[in-house]
Protein backbone atom coordinates (compact mmCIF):
# COMPACT_ATOMS: atom_id res chain seq x y z
CA UNK A 1 0.00 0.00 0.00
CA UNK A 2 1.19 3.63 -0.59
CA UNK A 3 1.51 6.23 2.32
CA UNK A 4 -1.34 8.32 3.27
CA UNK A 5 -0.99 11.32 1.03
CA UNK A 6 -0.59 13.42 4.18
CA UNK A 7 2.85 11.11 4.56
CA UNK A 8 4.05 13.18 1.81
CA UNK A 9 3.17 16.83 2.85
CA UNK A 10 5.48 19.19 4.56
CA UNK A 11 4.72 20.35 8.27
CA UNK A 12 3.99 23.40 7.00
CA UNK A 13 0.50 22.29 5.47
CA UNK A 14 -0.37 20.70 8.00
CA UNK A 15 0.04 23.62 10.27
CA UNK A 16 -2.34 25.40 8.25
CA UNK A 17 -5.30 22.58 8.83
CA UNK A 18 -7.12 24.74 11.38
CA UNK A 19 -6.97 28.17 8.96
CA UNK A 20 -8.14 25.95 5.99
CA UNK A 21 -10.69 24.65 8.08
CA UNK A 22 -12.05 27.96 9.08
CA UNK A 23 -12.14 29.59 5.59
CA UNK A 24 -14.37 26.43 4.27
CA UNK A 25 -11.85 25.59 1.99
CA UNK A 26 -11.58 21.92 3.75
CA UNK A 27 -11.54 19.74 0.04
CA UNK A 28 -7.93 20.18 -0.48
CA UNK A 29 -6.90 19.15 3.12
CA UNK A 30 -9.65 16.23 2.96
CA UNK A 31 -7.85 15.16 0.26
CA UNK A 32 -4.48 15.29 1.41
CA UNK A 33 -5.53 12.88 4.20
CA UNK A 34 -6.43 10.21 1.66
CA UNK A 35 -4.99 7.18 1.83
CA UNK A 36 -3.83 6.30 -1.74
CA UNK A 37 -4.64 2.66 -3.10
CA UNK A 38 -4.51 1.03 -6.25
CA UNK A 39 -6.56 -1.40 -7.38
CA UNK A 40 -6.59 -3.73 -10.59
CA UNK A 41 -9.89 -5.19 -12.52
CA UNK A 42 -9.30 -8.56 -14.65
CA UNK A 43 -10.09 -6.83 -17.66
CA UNK A 44 -11.51 -3.73 -19.83
CA UNK A 45 -13.38 -1.19 -18.33
CA UNK A 46 -17.28 -2.79 -18.21
CA UNK A 47 -20.49 -3.23 -16.46
CA UNK A 48 -19.22 -6.16 -14.71
CA UNK A 49 -16.83 -3.66 -12.89
CA UNK A 50 -19.09 -0.58 -12.26
CA UNK A 51 -19.45 -0.69 -8.53
CA UNK A 52 -15.86 0.10 -8.30
CA UNK A 53 -15.75 2.55 -10.95
CA UNK A 54 -19.52 3.95 -9.35
CA UNK A 55 -17.99 4.38 -5.50
CA UNK A 56 -14.47 6.32 -7.55
CA UNK A 57 -17.11 8.36 -9.66
CA UNK A 58 -19.85 9.69 -6.64
CA UNK A 59 -17.09 10.29 -4.07
CA UNK A 60 -17.45 6.78 -1.79
CA UNK A 61 -14.08 6.07 -1.62
CA UNK A 62 -13.47 9.44 -0.57
CA UNK A 63 -16.06 9.24 1.90
CA UNK A 64 -14.07 6.41 3.67
CA UNK A 65 -11.03 8.18 3.33
CA UNK A 66 -9.59 6.70 0.17
CA UNK A 67 -8.21 7.72 -2.56
CA UNK A 68 -8.82 4.87 -5.02
CA UNK A 69 -6.99 4.28 -8.51
CA UNK A 70 -8.77 1.72 -10.38
CA UNK A 71 -6.31 0.18 -13.18
CA UNK A 72 -7.52 -2.10 -15.87
CA UNK A 73 -6.60 -5.51 -16.55
CA UNK A 74 -6.01 -7.38 -19.94
CA UNK A 75 -4.94 -10.12 -21.88
CA UNK A 76 -1.21 -9.20 -20.80
CA UNK A 77 -1.82 -8.49 -17.29
CA UNK A 78 -1.17 -10.67 -14.31
CA UNK A 79 -2.93 -9.13 -11.84
CA UNK A 80 -1.61 -11.87 -8.97
CA UNK A 81 1.89 -11.20 -9.84
CA UNK A 82 1.24 -7.21 -9.95
CA UNK A 83 -0.41 -8.20 -5.98
CA UNK A 84 2.13 -9.20 -4.70
CA UNK A 85 4.56 -8.08 -5.75
CA UNK A 86 3.33 -4.33 -4.31
CA UNK A 87 2.10 -2.52 -7.33
CA UNK A 88 -1.29 -3.22 -6.52
CA UNK A 89 -2.94 -3.36 -3.37
CA UNK A 90 -6.41 -4.81 -4.08
CA UNK A 91 -7.01 -6.93 -6.97
CA UNK A 92 -10.17 -8.45 -8.49
CA UNK A 93 -9.94 -12.02 -8.52
CA UNK A 94 -11.55 -14.95 -8.59
CA UNK A 95 -12.10 -18.04 -6.13
CA UNK A 96 -10.83 -21.17 -7.49
CA UNK A 97 -7.83 -19.30 -8.63
CA UNK A 98 -7.54 -17.96 -4.94
CA UNK A 99 -7.35 -21.66 -3.80
CA UNK A 100 -4.71 -22.54 -6.62
CA UNK A 101 -2.38 -19.11 -5.58
CA UNK A 102 -2.71 -19.73 -1.67
CA UNK A 103 -1.58 -23.44 -2.44
CA UNK A 104 1.44 -22.59 -4.45
CA UNK A 105 2.43 -20.13 -1.62
CA UNK A 106 1.04 -16.63 -2.34
CA UNK A 107 0.99 -14.50 0.45
CA UNK A 108 -2.74 -13.41 -0.46
CA UNK A 109 -6.54 -13.19 1.13
CA UNK A 110 -9.88 -13.42 -0.69
CA UNK A 111 -12.09 -9.97 1.28
CA UNK A 112 -15.13 -10.14 -0.85
CA UNK A 113 -17.24 -11.12 -3.30
CA UNK A 114 -19.24 -8.67 -5.48
CA UNK A 115 -20.46 -11.54 -7.76
CA UNK A 116 -21.97 -14.36 -6.17
CA UNK A 117 -21.79 -16.34 -9.04
CA UNK A 118 -19.83 -16.99 -11.92
CA UNK A 119 -20.49 -15.19 -14.77
CA UNK A 120 -19.54 -18.24 -17.22
CA UNK A 121 -21.60 -20.02 -19.40
CA UNK A 122 -21.94 -22.57 -22.03
CA UNK A 123 -23.41 -21.07 -25.00
CA UNK A 124 -25.39 -22.91 -28.28
CA UNK A 125 -27.63 -22.25 -30.50
CA UNK A 126 -31.70 -22.21 -30.04
CA UNK A 127 -32.02 -25.97 -30.70
CA UNK A 128 -30.24 -27.00 -27.75
CA UNK A 129 -32.20 -26.85 -24.57
CA UNK A 130 -29.50 -28.29 -22.14
CA UNK A 131 -26.60 -29.09 -20.99
CA UNK A 132 -27.40 -32.90 -21.36
CA UNK A 133 -28.50 -32.52 -24.67
CA UNK A 134 -24.50 -30.82 -25.75
CA UNK A 135 -23.40 -34.47 -24.11
CA UNK A 136 -25.96 -36.47 -25.22
CA UNK A 137 -25.07 -35.42 -29.00
CA UNK A 138 -21.11 -35.12 -28.49
CA UNK A 139 -21.11 -31.71 -29.40
CA UNK A 140 -17.80 -29.90 -30.21
CA UNK A 141 -17.21 -27.85 -27.02
CA UNK A 142 -14.60 -24.57 -27.55
CA UNK A 143 -13.17 -23.25 -24.53
CA UNK A 144 -10.44 -21.41 -23.44
CA UNK A 145 -6.87 -22.95 -21.46
CA UNK A 146 -8.43 -21.65 -18.17
CA UNK A 147 -11.31 -23.36 -18.41
CA UNK A 148 -9.42 -26.80 -18.19
CA UNK A 149 -8.51 -25.90 -14.22
CA UNK A 150 -11.92 -23.68 -13.67
CA UNK A 151 -14.93 -25.02 -15.08
CA UNK A 152 -15.02 -27.60 -17.42
CA UNK A 153 -13.80 -30.59 -14.31
CA UNK A 154 -16.75 -29.33 -12.64
CA UNK A 155 -19.00 -30.19 -16.10
CA UNK A 156 -17.13 -33.57 -16.49
CA UNK A 157 -17.72 -34.62 -13.04
CA UNK A 158 -21.61 -33.44 -12.94
CA UNK A 159 -22.78 -33.50 -16.68
CA UNK A 160 -19.70 -36.54 -17.84
CA UNK A 161 -18.35 -34.15 -20.69
CA UNK A 162 -15.05 -35.59 -22.16
CA UNK A 163 -11.96 -34.56 -23.44
CA UNK A 164 -12.69 -35.57 -26.66
CA UNK A 165 -15.24 -32.85 -27.02
CA UNK A 166 -12.86 -29.67 -26.67
CA UNK A 167 -11.93 -27.26 -29.03
CA UNK A 168 -9.72 -24.23 -28.58
CA UNK A 169 -11.62 -21.09 -28.16
CA UNK A 170 -10.00 -17.97 -29.24
CA UNK A 171 -12.11 -15.34 -28.25
CA UNK A 172 -13.74 -14.98 -31.46
CA UNK A 173 -17.56 -15.60 -31.92
CA UNK A 174 -17.41 -16.43 -35.95
CA UNK A 175 -16.56 -20.48 -35.74
CA UNK A 176 -20.20 -20.40 -33.88
CA UNK A 177 -21.95 -18.29 -35.54
CA UNK A 178 -20.50 -20.49 -39.09
CA UNK A 179 -21.95 -23.60 -37.55
CA UNK A 180 -24.97 -24.34 -35.43
CA UNK A 181 -24.16 -27.51 -33.93
CA UNK A 182 -21.07 -25.61 -31.86
CA UNK A 183 -21.16 -24.87 -28.73
CA UNK A 184 -18.67 -22.89 -26.60
CA UNK A 185 -17.91 -21.23 -23.62
CA UNK A 186 -18.81 -17.17 -22.97
CA UNK A 187 -19.04 -14.22 -20.69
CA UNK A 188 -22.76 -14.34 -19.80
CA UNK A 189 -22.65 -10.16 -20.83
CA UNK A 190 -20.13 -10.10 -23.52
CA UNK A 191 -20.57 -13.14 -26.39
CA UNK A 192 -24.15 -13.63 -26.16
CA UNK A 193 -24.12 -9.84 -27.05
CA UNK A 194 -22.15 -10.00 -29.86
CA UNK A 195 -23.93 -13.07 -31.01
CA UNK A 196 -27.43 -11.23 -30.54
CA UNK A 197 -26.07 -8.27 -32.68
CA UNK A 198 -25.66 -11.38 -35.51
CA UNK A 199 -29.00 -12.41 -35.49
CA UNK A 200 -28.83 -14.94 -33.07
CA UNK A 201 -30.48 -15.78 -30.49
CA UNK A 202 -28.27 -17.88 -28.58
CA UNK A 203 -29.27 -20.83 -25.85
CA UNK A 204 -26.86 -19.52 -22.47
CA UNK A 205 -26.53 -21.76 -19.44
CA UNK A 206 -25.44 -19.85 -17.05
CA UNK A 207 -23.13 -22.56 -14.94
CA UNK A 208 -23.92 -20.81 -11.45
CA UNK A 209 -27.31 -21.35 -12.19
CA UNK A 210 -26.51 -24.70 -12.65
CA UNK A 211 -24.47 -25.89 -9.64
CA UNK A 212 -21.11 -24.53 -10.47
CA UNK A 213 -19.88 -23.01 -7.09
CA UNK A 214 -17.10 -20.60 -7.51
CA UNK A 215 -17.54 -16.96 -6.54
CA UNK A 216 -16.20 -14.05 -9.11
CA UNK A 217 -15.09 -10.52 -9.38
CA UNK A 218 -13.70 -11.16 -5.91
CA UNK A 219 -11.74 -9.07 -3.81
CA UNK A 220 -8.31 -9.84 -3.12
CA UNK A 221 -5.44 -8.43 -1.06
CA UNK A 222 -2.11 -9.63 0.46
CA UNK A 223 -1.83 -10.58 3.55
CA UNK A 224 0.90 -8.14 4.78
CA UNK A 225 -1.65 -4.83 4.18
CA UNK A 226 -4.31 -6.84 6.17
CA UNK A 227 -1.55 -7.30 8.85
CA UNK A 228 -0.49 -3.54 8.40
CA UNK A 229 -3.81 -1.86 8.01
CA UNK A 230 -6.63 -3.95 8.20
CA UNK A 231 -9.08 -0.70 9.04
CA UNK A 232 -8.33 0.47 5.28
CA UNK A 233 -9.24 -3.21 4.01
CA UNK A 234 -12.46 -2.77 5.62
CA UNK A 235 -13.33 0.63 4.25
CA UNK A 236 -12.49 -0.39 0.98
CA UNK A 237 -14.49 -3.47 0.92
CA UNK A 238 -17.71 -1.23 2.51
CA UNK A 239 -16.79 1.60 -0.07
CA UNK A 240 -17.08 -0.79 -3.37
CA UNK A 241 -20.00 -2.53 -1.60
CA UNK A 242 -21.73 0.61 -1.43
CA UNK A 243 -20.61 1.21 -4.68
CA UNK A 244 -22.56 -1.54 -6.18
CA UNK A 245 -25.76 -0.77 -4.43
CA UNK A 246 -25.54 3.35 -5.52
CA UNK A 247 -24.56 1.41 -9.36
CA UNK A 248 -27.98 -0.37 -9.94
CA UNK A 249 -29.68 2.84 -8.81
CA UNK A 250 -27.93 5.18 -10.58
CA UNK A 251 -25.30 3.90 -12.94
CA UNK A 252 -24.63 7.06 -15.35
CA UNK A 253 -21.69 8.41 -12.83
CA UNK A 254 -20.10 4.92 -13.24
CA UNK A 255 -20.51 4.54 -16.85
CA UNK A 256 -19.05 8.16 -17.51
CA UNK A 257 -15.81 6.67 -16.01
CA UNK A 258 -16.12 3.17 -17.47
CA UNK A 259 -16.47 4.73 -20.90
CA UNK A 260 -13.43 7.09 -19.86
CA UNK A 261 -11.07 4.19 -19.42
CA UNK A 262 -12.36 2.14 -21.98
CA UNK A 263 -13.27 4.52 -25.32
CA UNK A 264 -14.47 1.35 -27.04
CA UNK A 265 -17.02 0.83 -24.51
CA UNK A 266 -20.47 1.68 -25.81
CA UNK A 267 -23.64 2.47 -23.96
CA UNK A 268 -25.54 -0.27 -25.58
CA UNK A 269 -23.13 -2.74 -24.58
CA UNK A 270 -23.21 -1.39 -20.98
CA UNK A 271 -26.58 -1.79 -20.76
CA UNK A 272 -27.04 -5.22 -21.49
CA UNK A 273 -24.21 -6.23 -18.99
CA UNK A 274 -26.51 -4.23 -16.05
CA UNK A 275 -29.46 -5.90 -17.64
CA UNK A 276 -27.94 -9.40 -17.24
CA UNK A 277 -26.49 -8.65 -13.88
CA UNK A 278 -29.77 -7.92 -12.91
CA UNK A 279 -31.77 -10.40 -14.95
CA UNK A 280 -29.69 -13.52 -12.89
CA UNK A 281 -29.07 -11.72 -9.68
CA UNK A 282 -24.93 -11.90 -10.19
CA UNK A 283 -24.49 -9.37 -7.48
CA UNK A 284 -27.75 -9.20 -5.80
CA UNK A 285 -29.10 -12.54 -5.52
CA UNK A 286 -28.00 -15.71 -3.79
CA UNK A 287 -26.56 -14.47 -0.04
CA UNK A 288 -26.85 -11.60 -1.23
CA UNK A 289 -30.02 -10.50 -1.09
CA UNK A 290 -30.61 -11.12 2.38
CA UNK A 291 -26.98 -10.75 4.30
CA UNK A 292 -25.53 -8.04 1.92
CA UNK A 293 -23.59 -6.66 -1.54
CA UNK A 294 -20.04 -8.90 -1.23
CA UNK A 295 -21.00 -11.75 1.66
CA UNK A 296 -19.08 -14.66 1.34
CA UNK A 297 -20.10 -17.88 3.68
CA UNK A 298 -18.10 -20.79 5.00
CA UNK A 299 -20.54 -22.88 3.79
CA UNK A 300 -20.07 -21.80 0.22
CA UNK A 301 -16.32 -22.06 0.08
CA UNK A 302 -16.17 -25.20 1.57
CA UNK A 303 -18.50 -25.99 -1.31
CA UNK A 304 -15.70 -24.48 -3.63
CA UNK A 305 -13.05 -26.33 -2.11
CA UNK A 306 -15.27 -29.53 -2.32
CA UNK A 307 -15.52 -29.17 -6.07
CA UNK A 308 -11.63 -28.45 -6.41
CA UNK A 309 -10.72 -31.27 -4.14
CA UNK A 310 -13.35 -34.28 -6.29
CA UNK A 311 -11.73 -32.50 -9.54
CA UNK A 312 -7.86 -33.00 -8.45
CA UNK A 313 -7.57 -29.00 -8.78
CA UNK A 314 -6.05 -28.96 -5.13
CA UNK A 315 -4.09 -30.98 -2.88
CA UNK A 316 -5.92 -32.43 0.49
CA UNK A 317 -3.50 -30.95 2.77
CA UNK A 318 -4.70 -27.02 1.96
CA UNK A 319 -6.64 -25.38 4.45
CA UNK A 320 -9.27 -23.56 2.50
CA UNK A 321 -9.60 -21.51 5.50
CA UNK A 322 -6.05 -19.81 4.53
CA UNK A 323 -7.43 -18.68 1.30
CA UNK A 324 -10.30 -16.47 2.13
CA UNK A 325 -11.93 -14.19 5.53
CA UNK A 326 -15.05 -13.29 6.64
CA UNK A 327 -13.10 -10.41 8.85
CA UNK A 328 -13.41 -7.32 6.28
CA UNK A 329 -17.30 -7.59 4.77
CA UNK A 330 -19.04 -4.56 5.69
CA UNK A 331 -20.44 -4.67 9.19
CA UNK A 332 -24.20 -3.66 8.60
CA UNK A 333 -24.92 -5.42 5.34
CA UNK A 334 -25.38 -3.37 2.13
CA UNK A 335 -28.72 -4.56 0.94
CA UNK A 336 -29.62 -4.16 -2.89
Amino acid sequence: MRHPRKNLKSSALLGMAGAVLASGLSTSLMAAELDEVVFGTNWYAQAEHGGFYQAKATGLYEKYGLDVSIEMGGPQVNGMQLLVSGKRDFSMGYAVGAVKAVEQGMPVTTVAAAFQGDPQALIAHPHITSLEQIKAEGLPVYIAAFANTTFWPWLKSKYGYTDDMIRPYTFSVAPFLADENIVQQGYLSSEPFAMEKAGVQPSVFLLADYGYPAYATTIETTDGLIEKNPDLVRRFVQASMEGWASYFKDPAPGNALIKEANPEMTDEQIAYGIAKMQEYGLVTGGDAATRGIGVMTDARWAKIHEFMLEAGLVDASLDIHDVYSLDYLPAEPVLP
